[in-house]
């Protein structure tokens, strides 16, 4: 008996010691996928299995052989006894099938798909092991110091772990080299042979600015993810690795990159991009080479933060005039320029909610032609009545520009009025407030 509560005992100490397995893979990170720095990270150096993301490097390798002309989108592939005999998820291909380039893509965006994978594999190199080689000697190159692949599916393989950070550098170069196809990755449903095949990342429909990546899951790794979210001219790239769930993984990632986009965009406020505007620094190389401490980006408060908080002095609203009159602004809020002129801003409107004005602010640029590029993205907070709500205004003009920019969106309806830099809107709400 005294046997049985002694073995009984041990069993109780080890279950409490042991650390819970969800929690002990768990790593995140967040990155500014122009510069690659990181806004947050945990775990971000551990090698863990990283499952279905592997398919992002196959895919990465796919849009190479495009891009090169080794594939084209409708080659068709044959498919063989070994890319069919592939455990699920999968699209169902049956040995000497053939399936083109483009479906076998979109079975991994979508599907997941074990035995496309494998099919790509095998249309870029001499088998799936040659390939794996091949995708690791690749992810060298990109500056992912601590990945090694053994498949193009990222099936169940002790040899196969990734980290964090190398999967925010593997999100951040798909992104950047390949914009002609990234778009592939927002895909939400994909039909094959009369079946609809539904993208497993929910939060292409749930997060704003979602458009990718891509999911994984196997029960060595719990729950990964690795997306991108687009916010003006910012754009992130999260991982998490060891979810309990696929949606406390979503969820957790939804709270990572709002954080990170609060804190981006105080350290670089949006600009409005070129159409084709492609980062001169992206996230691969050197600044990730180095798996030292992490440190939470933190930077000096921007010439013109984001969002600023103002109070209201009145809720009467100022009439619509060529120049709106208001009290004296902080003379450090705005930047003077070399020749000692300080800089004009234009207001395209008021809004109840932070992301309408941003929103609003980029449907402008959108149709007022270069005038509005390169110019500052400001979101002024103000309160009324006790409520907040937003000004959507860009900054850095001369005035003569303003004035331009001004008319020329009225042209397209939009209202605007022209700020000088000297003066405020504290007493402004906008007679044409939306919500």
């Amino acid at each position: 008996m005294s046997h049985l509560v002694g073995g009984l005992l041990l069993l109780l100490t080890v279950m409490v010691t042991l650390p819970d397995a969800a929690h002990a893979r768990y790593a995140a990170i967040v990155m500014d996928s122009r510069t690659g720095e990181v806004l947050y990270a945990r775990n971000a150096d551990d090698r863990l299995y990283p499952a279905s993301l592997t398919k992002i490097m196959t895919l990465y390798m796919t849009f190479d052989a495009l891009k090169r002309g080794k594939l084209r989108l409708d080659q068709k592939l044959p498919v063989s006894a070994r890319a069919a005999g592939q455990t699920p998820t999968k699209l169902g291909l049956k040995k000497g099938d053939r399936i083109t380039v483009q479906d076998a893509m979109f079975g991994l965006i979508t599907k997941s798909a074990n035995d496309a994978a494998t099919v790509l594999a095998e249309s870029m190199a001499e088998s799936e092991a040659a390939f794996a080689r091949d995708m690791t000697e690749k992810a060298k190159r990109l500056g992912m110091r601590r990945t090694s692949f053994r498949n193009a599916s990222g099936l169940p393989n002790r040899g196969q772990k990734s980290t964090a950070r190398d999967m925010a550098i593997l999100g951040a170069a798909l992104i950047h080299d390949f914009p002609q196809y990234y778009h592939f990755l927002s895909l939400e449903e994909f039909d094959y042979k009369g079946k609809a095949f539904k993208n497993h990342n929910n939060l292409l429909k749930k997060y704003k600015g979602a458009d990718g990546i891509k999911t994984g899951y196997i029960r060595a790794s719990g729950f990964n993810l690795v997306a991108s979210a687009k916010r003006g001219s910012n754009r992130l790239v999260g991982v998490v690795f060891g979810g309990r769930s696929a949606k406390s993984r979503d969820i957790h990632m939804a709270a990572l990159l709002d954080k990170g986009f609060s804190q981006i965009e105080q350290i670089h406020p949006s600009v409005v991009p070129l159409p084709l505007d492609r980062p001169q620094q992206i996230a691969l190389g050197t600044s990730h080479s180095q798996p030292a401490e992490i440190k939470v980006a933190s930077a000096a408060p921007a010439p013109l933060p984001i969002v600023k908080e103002l109070a209201a002095t009145s809720s009467s609203p100022v009439r619509s005039v060529d120049v709106v009159k208001g009290a004296r602004a902080d003379p450090s809020a705005y930047k003077m320029d070399q020749t000692g002129k300080t800089d004009w801003a234009i207001q395209i409107g008021a809004y109840s909610l932070m992301t309408t004005a941003r929103d609003q602010v980029y449907k402008a640029a959108a149709q007022a032609g270069s005038i509005l590029v390169g110019r500052r993205v400001n979101i002024e907070k103000a309160i009324s009545d006790g409520k907040p709500f937003y000004r959507a205004q860009l900054t850095g003009f001369e005035e003569a520009e303003a004035r331009e920019a001004c008319s020329n969106l009225a042209e397209r309806r939009f209202s605007c009025f022209v700020v000088a830099p000297d003066l405020r809107l504290p007493n402004y709400i906008a007679q044409n407030s939306n919500s």
